[in-house]
């Protein structure tokens, strides 16, 4: 090849690339696939909120949500009446015995079950306990709830006849309100242990060996380097979720309530979310109350807000780990 060509094929090597179109440049492509789910998040989520106007009026379907009256107190009628109602305190006290027992296990037990999980040596051991822990996670609510009855039942149910064996009494502990708290987040945990944990083995699949061979040769053991290695990897990702779930402090799920509250259960069982359902959608053909509903969901994520909030500054001086 002789010395022209050759330039020839340089120049062509290190010739400046051709200049992008304008709507390359922008990601234009980008920007109109992300329409779909702008359009969804908008429409669904957003527009709705234009309805929450109803907790401040006397809102009847006849005349529409613009030509109902606004109610009295300013337009706080409905959050009036909801503060000040009989069973207020009985509600708000099982919301948050609820959330917070739920909080409180199902932060720190996949924690502990991570750690614990990290230290197994047998892959094949490994990879069928983690199986077996992910397994309930897809079992419906609904088919859930109806093994707890099945297992509760107090003549058949396998639960009770093993109290029953060791001398207790052979009840269906799921009509006692004393144990509804019990068994909604020991089932609760059982079901979601092994899911809720995948983040923290993930994250501790990712410490470096080397730290753990330095800790060895300085002495530490097994326990110490749990404390002193791997512990502190999963804190902020461990605070982080601990945030969000402070956030929805008095939003326990109410599909799980609601199936498994009983007449005989309803001093415990009853929370926010149930409330609502029951004021929309009264038994016995009442009259539903949707501007009081809606006052009372609007209350409850207003209290979610600023617990949210108040969660976050808290972390953020005290560990410097936040969501802003």
């Amino acid at each position: 090849m002789d010395a022209n060509a050759l330039n020839n094929e340089i120049k062509e090597l290190i010739k400046a690339p051709a200049k992008r179109k304008w709507y390359s440049k922008m990601g234009l492509g980008l920007f109109l696939m992300t329409i779909p789910t702008v359009l969804y998040i908008f429409i669904f989520h957003y527009l709705p909120i234009g309805g929450l106007v109803i907790a401040f009026k006397d809102y009847s379907s006849f005349k529409g949500i613009f030509d109902s009256p606004w109610t009295s107190m300013g337009g706080f009628k409905h959050f009036y009446t909801f503060i000040t109602s009989p069973n207020f305190w009985t509600i708000i006290k099982n919301t948050l015995t609820l959330s917070l027992a739920s909080i409180f296990f199902n932060s720190l037990c996949p924690i502990v079950f991570a750690l614990l999980l990290n230290e197994v040596r047998v892959k094949k051991y490994k990879r069928v306990v983690q199986t077996l822990m992910y397994a309930p996670y897809f079992i419906s609510v609904s088919v859930l709830v109806g093994m707890l009855f099945a297992f509760f039942n107090s003549d058949s149910g396998i639960f009770t006849r093993v109290f029953a064996f060791f001398g207790f009494n052979a009840a269906n502990l799921m009509e006692n309100p004393d144990y509804f708290c019990m068994i909604y987040v020991v089932s609760g945990l059982w079901q979601g242990l092994g899911w809720w944990s995948i983040v923290y083995i993930g994250t501790l699949s990712n410490v470096d060996p080397n730290i753990h061979d330095a800790a060895i040769i300085d002495g530490a053991g097994r326990i110490r380097r749990i404390i002193y290695v791997n512990l502190p990897a999963i804190i902020p990702l461990a605070t982080i979720m601990f945030i969000m779930s402070i956030g929805n402090i008095l939003s326990v799920g109410f599909e799980k309530v609601y199936l498994m509250q009983l007449s005989t259960n309803l001093s415990s069982s009853e929370i926010i979310a149930t409330y609502v359902y029951r004021v929309s959608f009264p038994e016995f053909g009442g009259i539903p109350q949707f501007s009081y509903a809606t006052a009372i969901g609007l209350f409850n994520s207003f209290v979610n807000i600023l617990i949210l909030i108040l969660a976050n500054f808290v972390s953020k001086k005290v560990s410097d780990n936040s969501l802003w």
